[in-house]
């Protein structure tokens, strides 16, 4: 050997003399040859929403859609918990929140357009004002509000009941209809018993007026927004309709009969249940914990005050943040950095899927039954604060008419 020689690790021979003048070297060849050895040949910066430019996991390059569905290892930890702590989630645009967010926009238009067309003007200011700024109590039972007398046999509210006309605006009410008009969708003829069971989904999609309608679109597009792209679409969906369904059960069972409920409040909800699952699951993973939970504390606070308000319904927002518990343990992607924290979190998960049916199952059976006031005689506060108006509580919360005179049960 030479003395400009040398051996490498492998015992073969290569020169250590300067390369700088051998025909066919440059700066640009090093350059490529590093770039080939790394195998990272374009570096970027990644763009927002996009991730860390990491290497996949290769125990995790073979996971099933299910395992990602709920956490699993498609990348490694310390990526997934950059990821988490970037507000980085599985998709990077909420496509299920835009198409809600629009269906709600052009359902209320529907809804003042009916309520222009019998009252002339969009917004119900006689009999009563509507605080919220949108159509009448009659308008929003008529396009599909939750209302048991339209949903099941009442007996404080038979059939046989006639209520104020949508067109009416005097004050005692002097127009008349029948049950079969205020309810609509072809009507319920007399002779048989009301079953509009479709009006635990519909009331999602409606809205009692302006402020309703702005606030929950503030809400879905921003923190809705966020655990969709967390979660996934499939998931979004899923968790959104089951907790929207759940509150208006929920407030089928124990809010007044009488008092029409509309909004997408339940499903918005939900969104806070996973918010709270995300917390709790991840709190020595997010970004200032303590800080979060204040604010979710004062959203929660924030939305049970809003549900006294009229035509809004504080057992849609419990039950829609207790079905939102529910289906975020069981569907919400949730990195495990230890195996007793992986062990808890399947535990939670499995004992979440017969819960969830259960409750369906119990409180649907319980409003349909004469009186559902009976499993819990108390529950019917949280959503009503009493005064002489409503009887404290304790009638139908129902302004009807049955000859000329207007009566409040």
């Amino acid at each position: 050997m030479s003395s400009g020689t040398d051996v490498d690790e492998v015992f073969n021979p290569y020169s250590d003399e300067p390369n700088n003048n051998k025909p066919g070297y440059s700066d640009a060849s090093l350059v490529h040859n590093a770039a080939g050895f790394s195998g990272v040949k374009d570096y970027r910066d990644p763009e927002p929403g996009e991730g860390a430019p990491l290497v996949k996991d290769i125990n995790g390059a073979g996971a099933s859609p299910w395992q990602r569905l709920l956490g699993g290892g498609k990348y490694p930890l310390e990526q997934r918990i950059d990821q988490k702590r970037r507000g980085i989630g599985r998709q990077r645009y909420p496509f299920v929140t835009w198409v809600l967010s629009v269906v709600m926009v052009a359902v209320f238009i529907y809804e003042l357009v009916i309520n222009s067309q019998q009252q002339g003007t969009p917004v119900s200011f006689h009999p009563v004002v509507n605080p919220m700024l949108g159509p009448s109590s009659s308008a929003l039972i008529n396009v599909g509000a939750r209302f048991p007398p339209c949903m099941k046999d009442v007996t404080t509210v038979p059939i046989s009941t006639q209520f104020p006309c949508m067109n009416d605006t005097a004050n005692p009410p002097d127009r008349i209809c029948t049950f079969e008009s205020l309810c609509g969708f072809g009507g319920i003829p007399a002779t048989e018993t009301p079953n509009q069971w479709w009006r635990f989904i519909t009331p999602i999609f409606l809205h009692a007026g302006f402020v309703h309608i702005l606030l929950n679109l503030l809400a879905q597009l921003t923190a809705g927004a966020q655990v969709e792209k967390e979660m996934g679409s499939a998931g979004f969906f899923l968790l959104y309709f089951a907790a929207g369904i759940f509150g208006n059960i929920l407030g089928g069972n124990f809010s007044l009969v009488g008092v029409p409920s509309v909004g997408a409040s339940g499903a918005i909800f939900g969104t806070v249940g996973v918010a709270w699952i995300d917390l709790l699951a991840h709190w020595k993973i997010v970004y200032q914990p303590g800080r979060r939970l204040v604010f979710l504390v004062i959203e929660l606070v924030l939305g049970v005050a809003v549900g006294f308000i009229p035509y809004v319904d504080n057992f849609a927002h419990l039950g829609g943040l207790l079905m939102g518990l529910m289906f975020g343990m069981m569907l919400y992607p949730i990195i495990s950095q230890t195996p007793r924290h992986k062990i808890i979190v399947w535990v939670l998960r499995i004992a979440a899927i017969p819960l969830a049916i259960v409750l369906f199952v119990v409180l649907i059976r319980n409003f349909y039954k004469s009186d559902p006031y009976a499993a819990c005689s108390w529950c019917r506060y949280l959503s009503c604060i009493p005064t002489s108006a409503n009887n404290r509580c304790k009638g139908t919360g129902l302004s009807y008419t049955t000859t000329t005179t207007s009566t409040t049960t």
